[in-house]
């Protein structure tokens, strides 16, 4: 099996150097990027399979290079930030980042985070019952796809396990904090918005008037899938 593949992006040189020598001491391949657009640049050249992303880069920010990548991919995204500030952590888990650590960290705190994302992105059971099918609906687990009337729509990995989750419990209600801990788990105690702004767009992404299934909002609750 070939080792992962973790992209750096950060603008200061010794952060590339630290995890450098623990990513190889953990036999993990990497490559780097320096700015915003380098970084969107070495994502197509080397198809990483998960991407450390400091939020504060010249020439274009994480957050803008988040965004971006979440337009096309689902690959794994842990951000790097030195504020620490909830609304950014917030922010950036809403743009679809899968984690985020505060500087100043430790280099093995990164190689701990990025093995455990890795693992929950990977470590789905291949197996019919993660394949899910409503009329016009496909969610896959497997590969982390969602069809749309047979055509592929693109979401993060969370916008996914969001939707399976809600799907495979169809007429169940989930309250914000149960979906924080079944997708997120223990890493993050945040604010349950980045809930809500999941769902809005899930919502967006999969918006189909004449489907027999829908999302369904329980005001002061959560919410469930509806299948009519």
């Amino acid at each position: 099996m070939a080792s992962p593949n973790i992209l750096i992006c950060d603008d200061d040189p010794v952060v590339h150097e630290s995890l450098a020598l623990y990513l190889d001491n953990d036999n993990f391949a990497h490559a780097d990027a320096y700015d915003g657009k380098e970084a969107l640049e070495m994502v197509a050249q080397t198809n990483p399979d998960l991407i450390l992303l400091d939020v504060m880069m010249p020439e274009m920010s994480g957050l803008d290079v988040c965004r971006e990548l979440r337009k096309t991919l689902s690959t794994p995204i842990i951000l790097l930030t030195a504020k620490g500030e909830e609304i950014d952590k917030i922010l950036g888990l809403e743009l679809g980042a899968d984690d985020y650590i505060v500087k100043p960290f430790s280099p093995r705190e990164v190689i701990a985070r990025i093995k455990a994302v890795l693992r929950r992105f990977s470590d789905t059971p291949s197996t019919a019952s993660s394949v899910l099918k409503y009329s016009g609906l496909e969610i896959n687990l497997n590969n982390y796809s969602v069809k749309v009337n047979n055509e592929s729509i693109p979401c993060t990995p969370k916008e996914v396990e969001i939707l399976y989750l809600l799907a495979s419990h169809p007429g169940q209600v989930f309250e914000r904090e149960q979906i924080l801990e079944s997708v997120w788990g223990n890493e993050y105690s945040g604010d349950y918005r980045t809930v809500d702004t999941h769902i809005k767009r899930i919502r967006q992404k999969v918006a189909d008037d004449n489907a027999p299934w829908s999302i369904q909002t329980i005001y002061g609750v959560g919410y469930k899938f509806e299948v009519n």
